[in-house]
């Protein structure tokens, strides 16, 4: 049960070309932000459509095949885990993010 807990797989289009941040010690990072579409019928039976977006965060050895191969409108799968993080902005105020942390990345469509 333990290989369950945690774990999000999702199908979607980037909303925008990943951004890269690189660390001091020689790691990095993309982010960018999946769209995953979703339809359903209404109490009166309308088709009602939603997009919802998902903050992704990738490291290590799959920060260089997004980079060479993600770009924004492009479909991948993704599985990775949720993790939810803390900052304090310029006004002092305690902000969150909820983000799914990538450890596997399959790219679909042409």
């Amino acid at each position: 049960m333990n290989a369950i807990r945690n774990k999000v797989q999702l199908i979607g289009r980037l909303g925008q070309d990943p951004e890269y941040v690189n660390f001091k010690d020689g790691g990095r990072m993309a982010r960018f932000a999946l769209a995953i579409d979703d339809s359903y019928k209404s109490k009166d039976g309308e088709k009602v459509e939603r997009t919802y977006w998902h903050n992704v965060v990738v490291r290590g050895g799959l920060v260089q095949v997004v980079e060479s191969f993600v770009s924004k409108g492009k479909e991948i799968a993704i599985e990775g885990k949720l993790a939810t993080r803390s900052w304090e902005d310029d006004k002092g105020i305690k902000r969150y993010i909820t983000e799914v942390i990538c450890n596997e990345l399959l790219l679909l469509g042409k």
